[in-house]
């Protein structure tokens, strides 16, 4: 009769003939920095990736690279690299000097800049998702993992499209906040000026329609004065006034502020759509805060 010992060694061998690339069934093998080394070259490693994107980096053309360690030793990272047909260059995440340490379990986020987007792609561009980590574990020496990448929340495909339509407009106007601001008498309301620069006066060029402006986390529209919709741009300079008041009064609503005094247009260029983003210059921000903070006490 043949053993327990004797019959585990026999399947071993049977599934090391019928699956020649396994590893051997030694009962005694710990891992250790070479199953590191191995996971790093297939396709699943101990480093998961992950794309989000901050309240702070919104309109400024970044993101978050977050790396988990899925192992139990901390890791070193020095550099992350993500690839995307969505963009012209590769997204890259470089450490300072010694690196960063990823604690076992636990996600960090890098930022990151966006570079230029492929405009010319087409709409049905693949949104695969593929990244490049430099690494070093516990005893070991520079490693790299090549990796998919994952993008729940679509952070990627919203700024190339935001990218392509801001860079489709400036070749048609240039769209700036005017700096002042008029509030009104009784301190409830003010009034807020889209300056519209055509980028080459005179007729037969390209236009595109304002279809709409957005409300803010902050600033809102007031129902006596609504904003103005389906407004063209063209080879006329020209100002559209919007009437604002605060969209929200809570105590934190001016100290929390990131994005409020990003005025969203939804635009329409030919067949492309999509928002494109008006900052407030600094001194606009300030009178803006200034104002929602007076009218909320008011």
């Amino acid at each position: 009769m043949m053993s327990r010992r004797g019959r585990s060694f026999a399947v071993c061998m049977a599934v090391a003939v019928t699956l020649p690339l396994l590893v051997a069934c030694d009962s005694s093998s710990t891992g250790g920095s070479s199953s590191i080394s191995a996971a790093a070259s297939g396709g699943l490693g101990p480093i998961t990736v992950e794309v989000n994107q901050s309240r702070d980096q919104y309109g400024k053309q970044a993101i978050q690279i977050q790396l988990t360690n899925t192992t139990d030793s901390p890791l070193t990272v020095t550099g992350a690299r993500l690839q995307s047909s969505l963009f012209e260059g590769g997204i890259s995440w470089e450490s300072s000097e010694g690196g960063l340490e990823l604690p076992p379990r636990q996600p960090k986020s890098l930022p990151a800049a966006l570079p230029a987007a492929t405009c010319e792609a087409s709409k049905d561009a693949s949104t695969e998702l593929t990244a490049r980590i430099n690494y070093s574990a516990p005893d070991t020496g520079p490693l790299e993992e090549n990796t998919s990448a994952s993008d729940p929340f679509g952070v990627l495909p919203r700024n190339a499209g935001e990218l392509c339509i801001a860079a489709e407009a400036a070749a048609i106007a240039t769209m700036v906040l005017d700096p002042g601001l008029e509030e009104a008498a009784d301190g409830r309301t003010a009034v807020v000026r889209l300056v519209i620069t055509p980028a080459t006066p005179g007729s037969g060029m390209k236009s595109l329609t304002i279809e709409s402006f957005e409300e803010t986390t902050l600033l809102a529209q007031s129902p006596s004065a609504p904003w103005p919709v389906n407004v063209t741009v063209g080879a006329a300079q020209q100002e559209v006034t919007l009437t604002i008041r605060p969209a929200r009064c809570d105590p934190h609503a001016v100290a929390e502020d990131k994005v409020g005094t990003l005025l969203p247009l939804r635009v329409a260029i030919g067949e492309r759509k999509g928002l494109l983003k008006i900052p407030a210059s600094n001194d606009l921000r300030g009178r803006i805060y200034d104002f929602v903070t007076a009218a909320c006490a008011g």
